[in-house]
């Protein structure tokens, strides 16, 4: 990837817990590349491992906000008032991430279709048997059991609960979208 300069907006989108160092590591990966940082976006949506956080999110104030956010930045772009100094939350070295022990397996009702490993973001579902998730190479993502038309995908219920409480606290205010301009 090379950015020849080219302007970069950085998107998070995150469940109502926090973004931790994401930031961060974006935009030095992407200066790193050649492109120029001049905004971000920190944009809420429901959670997706425990629903009943931001359940909901985005909604229609959230479209609204971050439509205003698009039109905040392109005015900003269009009228070169951006500078490729950016200053975003976050901590260096990043925050060392040791994976979600949740990891979705199927179930009796799986039909083998194979849309959840054709959906599968870093193929940790093998086409061949999609019954099987490689869990070393998932990262709990759940788009394969958002996605799998027989409802044959799920983790574990007794995994859930103990998630659900432990991130009871940090998850149940209501947060905001964030803009950050450079």
């Amino acid at each position: 990837m090379r950015g020849a300069k080219a302007l970069a907006i950085l998107i998070v989108v995150y469940g109502n817990r926090a973004y931790d160092d994401t930031f961060t590591e974006l935009q030095d990966t992407l200066a790193d590349a050649g492109f120029s940082c001049v905004a971000a976006v920190a944009a809420i949506a429901e959670h997706s491992i425990m629903r009943q956080f931001a359940a909901g999110r985005p909604d229609a104030q959230d479209e609204k906000e971050l439509a205003d956010f698009a039109k905040t930045v392109r005015s900003r772009i269009e009228s070169g008032a951006l500078s490729a100094h950016l200053s975003l939350p976050g901590n260096r070295p990043y925050r060392e991430y040791s994976g979600v022990p949740m990891k979705p397996q199927a179930g009796n009702s799986c039909t083998g279709c194979g849309l959840c490993a054709k959906e599968c973001p870093v193929q940790a579902i093998n086409a061949a048997n999609p019954s099987n998730t490689d869990t070393k190479s998932c990262i709990s993502c759940m788009r394969c059991i958002a996605v799998c038309p027989q409802k044959a995908r799920s983790v574990s219920k007794i995994l859930l609960a103990a998630g659900s409480m432990k991130l009871k606290k940090a998850c149940s205010n209501y947060k905001k979208n964030e803009l950050f301009l450079s």
